[in-house]
């Protein structure tokens, strides 16, 4: 007897892995026509048929009995490479940020989260874009401080993009009201803050319905957002001298958590580089490795602060993370990527108060 299955879910565990119907085919022995008849509805998989699918695509059977899933909307995400990361690739991290926006709704039905604070701009320069949103904010032009614990005091809600992303840089997007940021966690602490900041500035500059853009323009305008919110033009000027060597640069670097190479780029962009001197500087800076990596880079990871929070809670009432995936219809791993490998770390007591199983909590964010 054919069960209940709902035939999206099969599509987004599908794309999760990153497979096509025919891989798909081959690795679960079904033909290519069955399985295109299971996700468009046409016939419904038998239990053992459902028991095959769930095992060749690791997720637990009662996934695909859920309720239909809408992705996140495809136009309103402006991908950083595009053209140069298979669309494979891209749909495997939209399909698992789609599972982490179904924890979200999960831990939104349990805890009264901070509201969404980003301004609405219209359409300022990047410039004049970052400086609106520090001064919402009130972050005059000290540098600024960690990035996750920043969007999420201010409504954002941010989840880690799981190892097998590892070609997508970090996504945002807007879920109707409620703003999303997906970072990749197997970067540098010092673009992981920049990707942050990146994303930051595709929210409030690109937005959707008419402020929405995507495209090389899109991405040019959130790098130069990124680089005046992390990087202030007064702080900048007040602290590095025209013309700085690469040892200056080096030691400038850690005023703001930056890369040397987003400090030499917002020092041309400044005036206090020449053509010349940057050309030059990059160049040296590439010998010593800073091009792909950061030698002696900051340390500790950006992780969640609502996370950490929200597992304590859990753990205080005996809520287990595997209790937590079976209900998400995830595995326990598959979780874990999600929310910066916290189930497995958080530890019990501190934030007790912030879970209740029949209403909201409140978890209180500092800045």
């Amino acid at each position: 007897m054919p069960t209940m299955v709902t035939p999206s879910r099969i599509t987004l565990a599908r794309k999760r892995r990153g497979l096509t119907l025919a891989e798909l085919s081959q690795r679960c022995g079904m033909s290519v026509q069955s399985l295109s008849n299971y996700e468009t509805g046409r016939t419904a998989p038998r239990p053992p048929t459902v028991q095959r699918l769930a095992a060749a695509l690791d997720f637990p059977e009662q996934f695909f009995s859920g309720a239909d899933i809408d992705e996140l909307p495809a136009d309103g995400i402006s991908w950083r490479a595009r053209t140069k990361t298979p669309p494979r690739v891209l749909d495997a991290a939209r399909a698992a940020g789609t599972l982490a926006a179904q924890l979200h709704d999960w831990i939104d039905e349990r805890f009264r989260l901070p509201e969404p604070d980003l301004p609405s701009l219209g359409k300022p320069d990047p410039e004049t874009a970052a400086e609106m949103v520090r001064r919402r904010w009130e972050l005059g032009h000290a540098p600024a401080p960690n990035m996750v614990h920043l969007l999420e005091a201010h409504g954002v809600r941010v989840f880690s993009l799981p190892p097998d992303s590892v070609e997508v840089d970090a996504f945002a997007v807007w879920r109707g009201t409620v703003p999303l940021v997906f970072l990749n966690t197997m970067k540098t602490v010092e673009r992981s803050r920049f990707d942050a900041a990146h994303e930051l500035g595709h929210l409030v500059m690109h937005g959707s319905g008419e402020r929405s853009c995507t495209g090389p323009e899109a991405e040019r305008q959130a790098n130069d957002f990124a680089s005046a919110f992390l990087m202030p033009t007064a702080s900048v000027l007040g602290h590095m001298p025209a013309g700085s060597r690469v040892d200056q640069i080096l030691q400038g670097k850690r005023i703001w958590k930056v890369s040397a190479m987003a400090l030499t780029y917002r020092m041309h962009d400044l005036g206090l580089l020449t053509d010349w001197q940057y050309r030059s500087t990059c160049a040296e800076l590439s010998a010593r490795g800073y091009r792909t990596d950061e030698p002696e880079g900051l340390k500790k990871r950006e992780t969640s602060q609502v996370l950490d929070k929200v597992f304590r809670g859990l753990r205080s009432k005996g809520v287990r993370p595997g209790d937590v995936a079976e209900e998400v219809g995830v595995t326990t791993e598959e979780m874990k990527a999600m929310v910066f490998g916290l189930t497995m770390t958080a530890v019990e007591g501190g934030g007790a108060h912030a879970y209740t199983p029949r209403g909201r909590g409140v978890l209180t964010l500092v800045r």
